[in-house]
């Protein structure tokens, strides 16, 4: 990803595009074919040189196309034959950012196979379900790892359909009315490229399409970072339910050698925030004066490689600490019973409402025997069982059944089917 961003790969960029242009304008008979030959093979760069002649010009695109000239000859009138600085940089920030999406798309793809893997692997691996931190009701691990992996699936939707937003280019001139330049260069030029020809522009590609990209990284990152804080909850000692892989040479504290801390989950936190950051300036560069101003320009040359680099090594940083998770199943299941059977109240509830107890009333009843369990630290079962109230309308063994987690988890395979796609019905016609 990184040689993406290179100065190297940014003037080679630029070159191509140039040298389409020049081909494109050949094909149409406006420059001599031995002219656009001859750019194709002499025309090069030194980035010393580049350098050193936009410390005097102060134009990064004319110190540039100052140094090709000096490669090329006298051929080099027909070079930039028309455009503006805009037609080379935009199309050509449309390739690298295409290119960046390619990649990002596979740690996508990375990420989301060891969630399957690992959501697979733990599909009736049975833990409490927690909202506001606090004992809800039943799940499994296999469950909020499959929720993970959906959420993941929106999120490679999205950069692709981003992609797909940023990957056009231009050549229409200093204000896009294309009134030295044909459109047909720019179709030439964008469909060597891999790219689309901006239905309308002004001297830029729009920003919009800049802030859907940037965007769409952000939320991916968001994705990241709530698995991130997931796993950090996951780790604390109170819960202890899983924890990041802490190799053998590994160190926690400087000064605490006990200790065994996420850190790879809270880097991966604070990485997103920078990723948020940069779509907020992004959504910032829309508004620009006119057909153009500079402001989006210093921008850009930060968060484009930022964001890009960032989100592909978050992706596959989360995706090896997914695939290493140390998970503890039994301490899944101690967790779980530090309620006494509470997250079964709900069971009850609706057991009395089926019976014809008003849902207010079954409440009150349910809540009283709940709070004694908490406040006394008894079974909520046997509080339950020896209630009046409650056994006026439920009898013993249908109680009994009402604190079933399998019953409560009868659903998984259906969940697990609609997320990863149900199995192939086995062929039961038999061949006539």
């Amino acid at each position: 990803m990184g040689l993406i961003w290179t100065e190297e790969n940014k003037f080679q960029t630029w070159l191509r595009v140039e040298i389409l242009a020049c081909e494109a304008f050949a094909k149409i008979g406006q420059i001599p074919k031995r002219a656009a030959q001859n750019i194709r093979r002499k025309a090069s760069f030194s980035i010393d040189r580049i350098h050193a002649i936009e410390a005097e010009t102060k134009h990064d695109v004319i110190a540039f196309l100052t140094n090709v000239a000096e490669t090329v000859g006298p051929d080099a009138r027909y070079i930039h034959l028309g455009l503006t600085s805009s037609d080379i940089l935009d199309t050509a920030m449309a390739v690298r950012l295409k290119e960046a999406s390619e990649l990002i798309l596979k740690g996508c793809d990375r990420l989301l196979l060891a969630l399957k893997r690992k959501a697979k692997a733990h599909k009736h691996t049975v833990m409490v379900g927690r909202s506001h931190g606090i004992h809800a009701e039943p799940i499994t691990f296999g469950l909020k790892l499959a929720l993970w992996y959906d959420e993941m699936g929106r999120n490679r939707r999205r950069i692709k359909q981003a992609m797909e937003t940023i990957s056009v280019g231009k050549m229409s001139g200093a204000v896009g009315t294309y009134a030295n330049i044909s459109p047909k260069v720019e179709a030439y030029v964008c469909r060597n490229l891999g790219l689309k020809p901006a239905s309308i522009s002004s001297q830029i590609i729009q920003r919009d399409r800049y802030a859907e990209y940037f965007s769409a990284l952000a939320i991916t990152a968001s994705t990241i970072e709530k698995i991130a804080v997931e796993i950090r909850h996951l780790q604390r000692t109170e819960v202890g339910e899983a924890e990041e892989h802490f190799s053998k040479a590994q160190k926690g504290s400087s000064a605490m050698p006990h200790k065994r801390n996420p850190i790879g989950s809270e880097n991966l936190s604070g990485l997103a925030r920078l990723v948020r950051s940069n779509a907020d300036a992004a959504m910032n560069n829309i508004a620009l004066w006119h057909e153009r101003d500079i402001s989006h320009s210093s921008v850009e040359r930060v968060i484009a490689p930022d964001s890009t680099i960032l989100v592909d090594y978050m992706l596959n940083r989360m995706a090896g600490i997914i695939t290493n998770l140390v998970v503890y199943p039994k301490r899944m299941q101690q967790n779980l019973e530090l309620n006494r059977g509470l997250i079964f109240s709900q069971q009850v509830l609706l057991a009395l409402a089926k019976r014809g107890v008003s849902r207010e009333e079954a409440y009150i009843m349910v809540q009283k025997q709940a709070m004694r369990a908490w406040k006394k630290e008894k079974d909520f079962k046997e509080l339950v069982l020896n209630d009046p109230d409650i056994r006026s309308h439920l009898k013993a063994e249908e109680i009994e059944t009402l604190f079933d987690l399998k019953a409560q988890l009868k659903h998984v395979d259906t969940i697990f089917g609609r997320v990863f796609g149900a199995k192939k019905k086995a062929q039961t016609t038999k061949k006539k």
